[in-house]
């Protein structure tokens, strides 16, 4: 069977391509779900020094109560540490040697990482396992959303990594219901309950680096590398259904990525991160601006909220007043809406945008967890009335997971595989996962000491980050949907950082040139500049467009 994969072309071909990315996408979501689990292990937390665990019979089996939470949110958050070390050497090795290897030598980081950390011993263990599995897992997330969208067209860019993103919360459900299940083995207490899930994570890793073997390359990255009869060829078969390298379409879009490829490399020397963060030599294309926009878009992300309720959800259950048995069937329940939820962002963020995605998201998000909070306080306050306090506190939760699934889980992951020019496209999403690895690793520390301290309020503050975030994107987030990755560079343009002023001078530069789609020949001394258009010696119909 897989050898037919080497022969596939058009839909089929880059249809295998967002599924085999998809199961990458479905580790990573089991990777981050299982710690949940794993967590709850009696046997692990005794192992790792985090607490003790007391027998309440046998509807509810054996319960941990957590002694340290500092150390339980450190062993969790330090993964947060190797994901930005490794979505950093990702960036680098997926601009310098492709996407298909790096993917590959980050798969083998996974590998390693997780057979550490099923056979660990003790917290230092546990802790340096962590680190690697971390540093494997930034590698996929630098590359293979960046993968993912340069082999699609850009009218179904955001929906194939949507759907990626249904997998991805597959993989939470997977790993949430699997530990589940583990805890009626034996009495519950057994080493297999923890130690199994975690090596689990091994399975998916080795289907998609098999996989992987028989997927075509980037072919933006081969006509960056000079390797241009390889990406005509490549275009051919991901745009035409009989792989006819003399497509219309195909050889529109091929002028297009040799056009800006020619550009951009006149200016090598803004490709280093310290030069990308500062804008060095980076003249109107603002690719500094692009880092910081990518960066907090990611840490904002974990700050409305989800890393409270995927990790903490049966401790948020247990507080509006359910047991620790039903507690975990609500948070497994809760995991599957979240996936379903996602469906509705594959229908929605390239027909409604980015923006409004994240606006009525943050909306809905912010009210959801703020109403959560308030019935579970009541629910303390009112213990007579604890059916239907504790009710509404959990359809609260369950609501905030379903429209976080339908609008903040992608979108800040589809943005940085965007907005950045071709040179520098995988260090610009590894800048992005830099955000989500600071945003998810400050939280898992902070979450336990939070819900310790100050309880159900914690809800409360995620709930106004929400509403905070609303000025945010209104005022420094462009829309990308339905854009070409080549016309990044114009949208970009602008001296000024607003919106509006970005719209407007993006206007300005496509009506200067009416008849041509992308045009990008424009330097400045110091720096590249897209500041006005050339007018053009020949006259390109964007095919794509018309079809």
């Amino acid at each position: 069977m897989l050898t037919k994969l080497r022969s596939l072309a058009g839909r089929r071909l880059y249809y295998t391509v967002n599924f085999v990315a998809g199961i990458a996408i479905f580790f990573f979501g089991y990777d981050q779900g299982m710690m949940g689990g794993v967590n709850t292990a009696p046997d692990y937390v005794e192992t790792m020094k985090l607490g003790y665990s007391t027998y309440e019979g046998p509807s509810e089996g054996y319960v941990v109560t957590i002694t340290k939470p500092t150390r339980q949110g450190g062993i969790v958050s330090i993964y947060y540490l190797g994901t930005l070390l490794g979505c950093l050497m990702g960036g680098i090795l997926g601009d310098r040697i492709g996407r298909l290897k790096t993917m590959m030598v980050g798969g083998l980081w996974v590998m390693f990482g997780a057979a550490l950390q099923c056979s660990a011993q003790n917290i230092a263990w546990m802790l340096c396992a962590r680190i690697i599995n971390g540093i494997g897992t930034g590698y996929l997330n630098a590359v293979v959303p960046v993968w993912s969208a340069e082999v699609s067209t850009h009218t179904s860019r955001g929906a194939f990594i949507a759907l990626e993103f249904t997998l991805n919360i597959f993989g939470v459900v997977v790993a949430y219901w699997l530990e589940f299940g583990l805890g009626y083995i034996g009495d519950g207490r057994t080493q297999f309950r923890w130690r199994f899930p975690i090596a689990f994570q091994i399975l998916p890793v080795c289907v998609f680096l098999l996989c992987l073997s028989f997927m075509p390359e980037s072919p933006r990255w081969l006509i960056k590398v000079g390797r241009t009869e390889e990406a005509r060829a490549i275009l051919g078969r991901l745009r035409a259904d009989n792989g006819n390298p003399e497509d219309e379409r195909a050889n529109a879009e091929f002028e297009d990525i040799m056009e800006i490829v020619s550009m951009e490399k006149q200016h090598s020397k803004r490709n280093s991160y310290w030069a990308m963060f500062w804008g060095i030599d980076s003249g109107d294309l603002h690719i500094a601006r692009r880092v910081q926009l990518s960066v907090w878009l990611q840490i904002v992300q974990e700050w409305v909220g989800i890393a409270a309720i995927t990790v903490y959800a049966p401790t948020i259950f247990a507080g509006a007043g359910y047991s620790s048995r039903k507690s975990q069937w609500l948070s497994g329940l809760n995991d599957v809406t979240y996936m379903l939820a996602t469906l509705m962002a594959v229908v929605t963020i390239d027909r409604w945008g980015r923006r409004v995605g994240l606006w009525w998201g943050a909306v809905g998000q912010g009210i959801a967890l703020i109403l959560a909070g308030a019935f579970s306080r009541l629910l303390k306050d009112h213990p007579d009335n604890a059916s239907q306090y504790g009710g509404a506190a959990a359809f609260f939760v369950f609501l905030y997971t379903a429209i976080f699934g339908a609008t903040w889980l992608t979108i800040p992951w589809v943005y940085p595989t965007e907005t950045f020019p071709l040179e520098v496209r995988a260090k610009g999403n590894a800048w992005g996962v830099v955000g989500w690895s600071i945003g998810n690793g400050w939280l898992t520390l902070l979450n336990p000491v939070m819900f310790n301290s100050i309880h159900e309020n914690t809800l409360h503050i995620f709930g106004a980050v929400n509403f905070l975030s609303i000025p945010l994107v209104w005022a420094l987030y462009p829309e990308t949907a339905n854009r070409t990755l080549e016309e990044m560079d114009l949208l970009f343009a602008s001296k000024s950082a607003w919106v509006w002023d970005e719209e407007a001078h993006f206007k300005k530069l496509k009506e200067a040139n009416p008849q041509v789609e992308h045009t990008h020949a424009l330097e400045r001394k110091g720096g590249a500049s897209v500041a006005h258009l050339d007018t053009p010696q020949e006259t390109r119909v964007d095919t794509e467009e018309k079809s």
